[in-house]
């Protein structure tokens, strides 16, 4: 049974990495200039593609604690700054959007659902990613890790959402790939699906005991 029921749902909540688009190689190049710039050893891709997920700041955070197993705030501070400078310039070389996504996408334009992005991604380069990847005319709004003090797994983003477009959370649906998706959306008492393909943290999906998992979206118009 699909806990998607399409039809009855007026608002469709997407996370970004990892849910829309695979980003990790974009990160991944970024975080190694960074850690060349302040001399320390570089990272693996895969290693990047768990810890990913959480904001940028723990991103940092897993890095250093990986590389230094420890992680001192002033070189944590450097890090993020030099990381934020370097990812911001250019955060969509390499990132694409997952299979499925663009199909369903235009499937949600087509039925008049307002689609957002709901990501714990800074805003800044979470609203480049879509634009460069001409996203924008799906979204009606783009909502950082930065805009409110909490993120994913607190609901705030998510009830943000529900208040503004004035819905309730039975007409809501959360999509995402990670237990940070999940919890916040059981949080906001909103269904949530989740992606097989995501990152989330390099643990296994059903872990988290998600309602459905598919492996493309476009099961769910089937």
């Amino acid at each position: 049974m699909s806990v998607a029921k399409l039809a009855s749902r007026e608002l469709i909540l997407f996370d970004l990495d990892g849910t829309l688009v695979d980003s990790a190689f974009d990160l991944y190049r970024a975080m190694n200039m960074s850690l060349n710039a302040l001399q320390l050893p570089t990272v693996t891709e895969q290693q990047v593609r768990t810890w990913i997920g959480k904001g940028t700041s723990l991103f940092c955070h897993s890095t250093l604690q990986y590389l230094t197993g420890k992680v001192d705030p002033a070189q944590h501070q450097k890090l993020l700054a030099t990381f934020l400078d370097i990812y911001n310039a250019e955060p969509c070389l390499d990132t694409k959007p997952f299979a499925g996504i663009i199909e369903f996408l235009d499937w949600g334009l087509q039925q008049h659902k307002k689609m957002i992005c709901v990501t714990n991604k800074p805003e800044q380069p979470a609203r480049m990613i879509v634009e460069t990847l001409g996203l924008s005319k799906y979204f009606v709004d783009v909502i950082g890790g930065d805009r409110f003090e909490e993120r994913k797994p607190h609901p705030r983003q998510l009830l943000f959402c529900i208040d503004e477009y004035a819905v309730t959370a039975a007409e809501t649906l959360m999509i995402g790939d990670s237990s940070n998706d999940v919890e916040a959306a059981r949080r906001a008492g909103v269904d949530c699906i989740v992606v097989s393909y995501g990152y989330n943290h390099g643990e296994d999906i059903h872990a988290c005991q998600p309602q459905q998992v598919v492996d493309n979206l476009t099961e769910l118009l089937a």
